[in-house]
């Protein structure tokens, strides 16, 4: 099954952790790094394009300022990842060049690739340096984000990423051999899972919590990013990225660390990047009836079944659409703002243009802009 995958792959995301690059002792690990630039040069001879997506700005920076620990305040963090960017990136230019590969620099906050616009350049960008033979490698820009615009950590960095560049692979560098039935760090009865046909609840709640100390990431955070990129029909694999030659091994499509199969129906890139890249601005509760035939019709929303408004958004704002209880199931780009569907709420369309004296359509949010999660 792998080597079949592997023959489709022309362009392949690989997220590398914290933890597989540095430690809490020493800052990098330059020993690592070298053999992981080696690795991916062996990617590039067999005509697969990288885009890598590295962690260990801050664990790189931290020592810099005299911090044994991982930063606990966003100045402390912002000040680490400002020392430890560049280090991070020369190292990789080092090894890189002895394999005759430049590496590009590439720093996003969420903003970049919720605007429309920015996220079109931003792969323009890519495409162009992946043309020239060049690496891209890419970081969130943590010097400067603050807490509405972070991605949250890389692997969910590495997920919008994946979708932005039309890769047809993610692969996931972490410190330990791949998702387990338990953490095996703490269970010594931990079984190593080397194929996730479905990620499904009962595989979330097995990912349990946080990641390294070095590292914000947890096996929990790489499930939702298999569970994204598997939205668009990508595939993920998980490995050690700590013991060398693994990534050969994955190239070679040998069973190495854990597979997760992508989801049976995929999302275009557009719908994915309404339901994964946009950060909501509201939520609209809808009633049971619009529930059903959104959930089970992919109809779009009526002003009918809208039930509650909250928040405040303008026209073309992305919203959470909530059943009675709260519970999210769907994402869409809006139709009418948050004042005017506070207004509409409960009438039929054809009410709109007495309401509101205009009428932009029926819907307030077209089934084109509507993704059902």
């Amino acid at each position: 099954m792998r080597k079949e995958i592997l023959k489709k792959v022309k362009r392949v995301v690989i997220k590398i952790g914290s933890g597989v690059i540095t430690s809490v002792d020493n800052g990098l690990d330059g020993d690592r790094i070298k053999g992981l630039a080696a690795e991916m040069a062996h990617f590039r001879q067999q005509g697969v394009e990288v885009v890598l997506v590295s962690s260990g700005a801050v664990a790189a920076g931290r020592l810099e300022l005299g911090l044994s620990d991982r930063p606990r305040t966003i100045p402390q963090k912002q000040a680490a990842a400002a020392i430890g960017q560049s280090k991070l990136m020369r190292a990789y230019e080092e090894e890189f060049a002895c394999h005759g590969i430049k590496v590009a620099q590439l720093l996003l906050t969420r903003d970049d690739l919720a605007s429309r616009p920015r996220f079109l350049n931003a792969r323009a960008t890519i495409d162009t340096l992946l043309e020239c033979g060049i690496i891209p490698i890419i970081n969130e820009n943590d010097t400067v984000v603050v807490e509405e615009i972070k991605f949250g950590d890389n692997d969910n960095l590495s997920a919008l990423v994946t979708n932005l560049v039309e890769a047809q692979l993610l692969v996931i560098l972490t410190d330990i051999d791949g998702f387990y039935t338990a953490d095996p760090r703490t269970n010594p009865e931990a079984r190593l899972i080397h194929l996730v046909r479905s990620i499904t609840k009962e595989t979330e709640r097995a990912a349990g919590g946080s990641g390294s100390s070095v590292g914000t990431g947890g096996m929990a955070t790489k499930i939702a990013a298999a569970k994204k990129v598997g939205k668009s029909g990508i595939p993920t694999i998980m490995v050690n990225g700590k013991k060398s030659g693994n990534l050969e091994l994955v190239l070679a499509g040998t069973e190495v660390g854990t597979l997760f199969l992508p989801a049976g129906v995929s999302l275009n890139r557009r719908k994915h990047w309404i339901a994964y890249t946009q950060r909501p601005a509201g939520r609209v509760v809808v009633d049971n009836g619009a529930f059903r035939v959104l959930s089970q019709h992919g109809r779009s929303l009526l002003p009918s079944g809208v039930v509650q408004v909250e928040g405040k958004f303008d026209r073309g704002a992305c919203v959470r659409i909530c059943t009675p209880d709260g519970t999210e199931f769907a994402r869409g780009i809006t139709d009418y703002s948050s004042r005017e569907m506070e207004l509409i709420a409960g009438h039929k369309s054809g009410d709109i243009e007495q309401i509101l004296g205009y009428r932009y359509g029926d819907d307030v949010i077209h089934r084109d802009n509507l993704v059902v999660l």
